[in-house]
Parts: structure tokens; sequence; C-alpha cells
């Protein structure tokens, strides 16, 4: 019952901010709500007080005891819907895939598949050396086990 109200209040708040999404809404046995979200445009410290406000606001502690994590998405964190990848379009990431590790731009991404582009060292077909090579894969987001930004400092 509690569970289908705080959902409830849940998708009322993503209504509302439909610039956010939903990545992972968990609620334990004793009650531990976690709900972690992200945006087109990121997901600022303000999203995440009104999220928490939207929902504990409007349930009664005295009927139900209950604790409430929002958070967003952190920079590490793997990438899990198709609408992550699409707000990352024209930055670094790393994916595995079927054991294969890439590591690209992603250059596009719709609700099924990303598009990776990178640069190699391979060798000449004739001679001696070596030539850089442009790389391009299209890669289904269904065989992706792991994605995640690559960050630079």
């Amino acid at each position: 019952m509690l569970k289908d109200k705080v959902t409830t209040l849940l998708n009322d708040a993503l209504a509302e901010n439909e610039s956010i999404f939903l990545i992972e809404f968990t609620m334990s046995s004793d009650n531990k709500i976690k709900v972690v979200l992200d945006g087109d445009h990121g997901v600022s410290v303000q999203d995440c007080m009104n999220f928490s406000r939207a929902i504990e606001h409007n349930l009664d502690r005295e009927e139900h005891d209950f604790s409430l994590e929002v958070a967003s998405a952190g920079a590490a964190s793997p990438l899990t819907m198709s609408r992550q990848y699409k707000k990352n379009i024209g930055r670094k990431l790393e994916v595995k895939t079927n054991g294969i590790s890439l590591e690209g731009n992603l250059t596009a991404a719709t609700e099924d598949n990303i598009t990776l582009e990178w640069k190699s060292r391979e060798p000449k077909p004739i001679g001696k050396g070596k030539v850089t090579v442009q790389n391009k894969q299209e890669i289904a987001i269904s065989d992706i086990q792991e994605a995640k930004v690559v960050l630079k400092f």
C-alpha cells in the first residue's frame, strides 16, 4: 500500500518535470525508499529536494515509518537507459559487450542502438609502419553489458 502511494507521488512529480527521468526506484521491507534520477540536462540538488518534498510531504509519518533517499545518477554510474545515451552524445564512453571492451566517442544514439567512433593505429597494408584508422561501430543497446562515461581530469 505504501509502495503504491510512493509510486503515484513519484509519477506525479515526474510528470511535472519531463526533463527528469527515473533510473531506479526501490523500497525495502523496512520502508527504506531509494529514488535515483537523471535528467536530459542533468539533475541539480534542487531537483532532488523537490522530488524528496513531493514524496515526503504527502506521506504521514505517524501512519508509516520510512526513510527516503533521493539522489542523482553519479558521474561514474553505468548508463542503463537509451535516454541516458542520447544526453551523452559527443562524450567518450567505455562500453563492454560480449567480452569486448571498446572506448570511443558516442556519435549517435537511438532507442535501440548507439554508434561509437574512435581512432586506432594499425599496421600498413603494404610496407613497414603504422597508419591511423578511423573506426566506427554500431552497437545494440540490448548487447551492452556496461557503459560508462569516461571522465577526464
